[in-house]
């Protein structure tokens, strides 16, 4: 199981070849030490300058044969031969031709992400641009200028053509297009002067289509969903655990030799998590659960539980199962980064030098799988959790806990009602979000790009969707640290687990119990922030170690 972790790197190296996700996230987001300066390799920086040094001799002469995106029009413009006159100009037509983005612009993590990761696939050297455009990329990267990038506009298939149209056009310092330097939208041009850089960048043939090929935004986006909804994971078996405390749960279901029979590997690991959370737990007990609550019925007596609802006792089964796929996604994304995605690619060639082919590296459906995987993953643990949550609200499932975990007065106090109603909303959005992007289609460019992966939309989903299932997880934590509350007095103080009794303090710190009723969406937003940042699973591993 591969857990995204977080660097203090001070400079990055970019190859085409080594870039990791962690890396993307620390340039994307910061560190602890603040934000990593990114620079090429020596090799890459020899590389670029090689292979463009042979285009330049060979490819750009008036006699030169054509060659799809060098001397000829772009789509289904392939058979029209530019002029080497005119190949300047067509740079910018091209940038103006491709802006064509709408809708609200895209993250400033999600453009940063997006520009390290762009520079990297050139950096392979296999794109015949430009050396002098990677170092322009890079300088504005790490002077802060970030380009306006509206969100809709791409389908993932000739590459994230119309986003990355919008950084491009902020690189050249188009006068139509903006940028967001030190938090303030602004012209590009003006931007790019206050940062110190010049404020007008000319492109050079094979530049351009170099620049804006291959679905680097759905990538930058895929990535950070996926670092996120690791994070989530984590925090779904702390919330679970805090659950399991709070209706007294049956702990044999989360035997090692249960979970060894299934061989999931994701299953394992968060069995070993509940485990470790809960070990030593007083309220997990026979003993425990013999004590009846005040709003527990028991009309034939006590008697053994033997085995939980699904919510509780299938939390490793559900859980492992969205690690698993997340496993599978960051394997697509981790190549993905280090890949080539452009169109046409340049390659030695033994007899010629250098040889062009035009292939269609840019279509983004192994990304469109990545993060339509991720969303359905994400969805699921925040659909148990809201299961969970659920069953801590009725005293008939969740064994004697006071109805809607109301503190204080009946009636006069609803309690956690509405609460929970607001995680069923987010889940029930997430199923629809839950669709999958990538078995959707529709053909564009004259039919030339008749099959497409809707891929930035995808990625686009997945990042609501971690968000979405943030909230859920902290209604969780809520509705699970309330309970421990109401129900400490009958239970006689019993001691929690390490793992969850560190959570569980953390929280209250943070969050305080509801006897009266007072506003709830003030204690949700700190709930969810508290699962956003990770703050209860670094505490439950201070206490226990790393979870799996």
């Amino acid at each position: 199981m591969r857990v995204v972790e977080k660097l203090a790197t001070a400079t990055i190296q970019l190859d085409g070849e080594q870039l990791t996700v962690a890396e993307v996230v620390e340039v994307a987001r910061g560190g602890s030490h603040g934000r990593p300066t990114v620079e090429l390799s020596p090799s890459a920086r020899a590389q670029l300058q090689q292979v463009r040094a042979y285009i330049n001799e060979h490819w750009l002469s008036d006699d030169a044969p054509p060659i799809y995106g060098i001397n000829t029009g772009v789509g289904k413009l392939k058979d029209t031969h530019i002029a080497p006159a005119d190949m300047e100009r067509f740079q910018r037509l091209v940038v103006n031709a491709h802006c064509a983005g709408v809708g609200e612009p895209l993250a400033e993590e999600v453009v940063r992400a997006t520009m390290v990761l762009r520079v990297n696939a050139l950096a392979k050297g296999c794109s015949g641009v430009r050396v002098e455009c990677c170092d322009r990329l890079l300088e504005m990267l790490n002077h802060g200028v970030h380009p306006v990038i509206p969100a809709q506009g791409s389908v993932g298939a000739s590459g994230d053509l119309a986003p990355l149209a919008h950084l491009v056009s902020v690189m050249i310092g188009h006068e139509s297009a903006e940028a967001f330097y030190r938090s303030e939208r602004m012209p590009a041009q003006t931007a790019l002067t206050r940062a110190g850089l010049a404020p007008e960048f000319t492109l050079a043939p094979k530049d351009v289509l170099a620049l804006i090929n291959g679905s680097t935004v759905t990538l930058g986006l895929a990535i950070l969903a996926l670092h996120d909804a690791w994070l989530l994971a984590r925090n779904a078996d702390v919330a679970a655990a805090l659950s399991i405390e709070a209706m007294r749960g049956e702990l044999a279901a989360f035997d090692e030799r249960i979970h060894l029979a299934r061989n999931q590997v994701g299953q394992i690991a968060v069995a070993e998590n509940l485990r470790r959370l809960l070990a030593g737990s007083e309220r997990t007990t026979e003993d425990s659960r013999r004590v009846r609550l005040p709003d527990e019925s028991r009309s034939n007596g006590y008697a053994p539980r033997v085995q939980d609802a699904y919510a509780l006792r299938c939390t490793p089964q559900v859980h492992g199962a969205a690690r698993d796929v997340l496993d599978f996604a960051e394997t697509l994304l981790a190549r993905e980064i280090n890949a080539a995605t452009d169109n046409p690619l340049v390659f030695p060639d033994a007899d010629a030098g250098y040889v062009v082919l035009s292939g269609g590296n840019f279509h983004g459906e192994p990304l469109a799988y990545a993060a339509d995987l991720i969303t359905m993953a994400v969805a699921e643990l925040g659909s148990i959790s809201e299961r969970r949550s659920f069953r801590l609200l009725d005293p008939t499932l969740s064994y004697g806990l006071p109805l809607n975990l109301v503190g204080a007065t009946i009636g006069l106090n609803t309690g956690f009602s509405l609460v929970h109603c607001t995680a069923a909303a987010i889940v029930s959005e997430n199923k629809v979000l839950s669709y999958p992007s990538v078995v959707d289609s529709i053909p564009t460019k004259a039919n030339q790009e008749d099959h497409v992966s809707m891929s930035t939309f995808a990625a686009r989903k997945a990042r609501t969707v971690v968000d979405n299932a943030q909230k859920v997880i902290g209604i969780e934590y809520q509705c699970a640290a309330q309970a421990i509350d109401l129900s400490s007095t009958p239970l006689a103080q019993r001691r929690l687990g390490p793992g969850t009794a560190a959570a569980y303090q953390t929280f209250r710190q943070h969050v305080p119990p509801t006897v009266e009723d007072h506003y709830q969406a003030t204690d949700m937003a700190k709930a969810a922030e508290l699962t956003r940042t990770g703050q209860l699973v670094n505490v439950a591993e201070q206490a226990i170690g790393a979870l799996r």
